[in-house]
């Protein structure tokens, strides 16, 4: 895996299990790790999750993240919202690798009752290797920042 300096992961409770298999996962590829958690199964609200990830990625702290809840879909719109923030849900690797390459994305939603252990670290390793191409897809990046306003 290509190094990155800091990754950072973030879920709610329905995917605690595989965020800590994430984790784990990219610690032993050699990256740094900024888990946020949560560490405990009670119900917990999925946007204060992918704002909190989200927040660190758009401030440059970590340089990409990756958010998980039941779907992907619920932490990755709550993501969105920080202003420099260009994620999608992803449930294959090549979706992943794309996001990175063509839209120069900077966190991953995962959906913990979509996608398996398995695939999962697959979908993580293609996007966190992949690097953003630029050339022709530099203006349309542009073009999806300007819409923040």
């Amino acid at each position: 895996m290509k190094n990155r300096k800091r990754i950072a992961l973030s879920s709610d409770h329905a995917a605690i299990d595989l965020r800590q298999t994430i984790a784990r996962y990219l610690a032993e590829q050699g990256l740094e790790v900024v888990d946020i958690g949560p560490t405990t199964p009670e119900s917990t609200h999925y946007p204060k999750h992918g704002e909190a990830a989200a927040r660190l990625v758009a401030s440059n702290d970590c340089q990409l993240g990756v958010i998980l809840c039941g779907t992907g879909q619920g932490i990755m719109m709550a993501a969105k919202k920080v202003k420099g923030i260009r994620c999608g849900v992803c449930a294959d690797a090549f979706s992943a690798r794309m996001i990175r390459q063509h839209n120069d994305a900077n966190m991953l939603a995962l959906g913990a009752r979509v996608v398996g252990e398995g695939l999962a670290l697959d979908i993580v390793e293609a996007f966190v290797n992949a690097d953003f191409e630029s050339g022709r897809h530099a203006v349309r990046v542009e073009m999806i920042n300007a819409l923040e306003g």
